[in-house]
């Protein structure tokens, strides 16, 4: 073997430990838990109870069922403090929670609406404004859902008795697990979770998403045409928003299925980033 074939060796061997390095570290990368935002519930001071945050345990431990490491993140009233605490962060779930108050969009308060606590609703907004704009990984439940639609430009029933007498209860104040029927679009990240056809969720809500903003679309409807779920339709974003509670302590198997697949999702955009830099 002549020099420079020595030579040409050494190089190709070097190059295949380099490459051989280079997908071990993404590899390593890949395999840890990204990490999921979860904002946190709000209770002001009332009779001197101090202010606090909470948040109900089914959010978190979905999360770290689905493959990822849950982050609670509470009211951050610092813009700059905010920004720093997403950037560390690899994808957020807006949570449920009480009612939006319709007087923000420039629509009067309805006597069903239960507003939530204005400090949340400031922050909510705030967040998931930045979500939006930064692209990142984000699942809407419940509130979360419409909050997602509002931001977008969407629009909300604000009662649903009301604005579509004929639908179907999609609450039930004596029941928490109240469940009802919806159809999945099959061709849809709820249908590669679910399947093709009807199924049944946990739905305790009396608002919802009635004009859906644009860049999202409806993957799932219950029979009376109400809006359950929709997803981005833009390539280089991964949002998802559902109406029903995957969440909560009647759901199914099939249910937490949705938390892995936002885990994917996620997951997969880490990865595309990483090579992209």
């Amino acid at each position: 073997m002549g020099i420079h074939e020595t030579q040409y060796l050494s190089a190709g061997i070097a190059g295949l430990e380099v490459s051989l390095l280079f997908t071990q570290r993404k590899d390593l990368q890949m395999s840890k838990r990204p990490l999921i935002g979860l904002n946190a519930d709000f209770r002001g001071q009332h009779q001197g109870v101090p202010a606090y945050s909470y948040l109900a345990s089914g959010y978190y431990d979905s999360i770290t069922t689905g493959g990822g490491s849950p982050v609670i993140v509470p009211i951050i009233d610092d813009v700059d403090a905010l920004e720093r605490v997403l950037d560390s962060l690899d994808g957020f779930v807006l949570t449920g929670g009480a009612d939006l108050d319709p007087r923000n969009d420039g629509f009067h308060l309805h006597s069903s609406v239960k507003p939530m606590d204005p400090r949340r609703e400031r922050f909510d907004r705030r967040l998931a404004m930045e979500i939006c704009e930064r692209r990142m990984p984000v699942f809407g439940i419940g509130v979360g859902h419409q909050l997602l639609n509002v931001v977008q430009g969407g629009d909300l029933y604000f009662h649903i008795p009301i604005d579509v007498p004929t639908a179907l209860p999609h609450l039930d104040t004596q029941d928490p697990n109240h469940r009802h029927s919806l159809v999945v679009e099959s061709n849809s990240i709820l249908g590669r979770v679910y399947g093709e056809g009807e199924i049944r969720v946990t739905s305790r809500h009396h608002m919802a998403v009635a004009r859906l903003a644009d860049g999202f679309r409806c993957t799932a409807k219950c029979q009376d045409g109400i809006i359950e779920a929709f997803e981005s339709q833009h390539d280089d974003w991964f949002a998802i928003g559902t109406q029903f509670h995957p969440e909560s302590l009647a759901a199914s198997a099939l249910d937490i299925r949705i938390f892995e697949e936002f885990i994917e999702g996620v997951m997969q955009q880490m990865g595309e980033l990483r090579l992209v830099a």
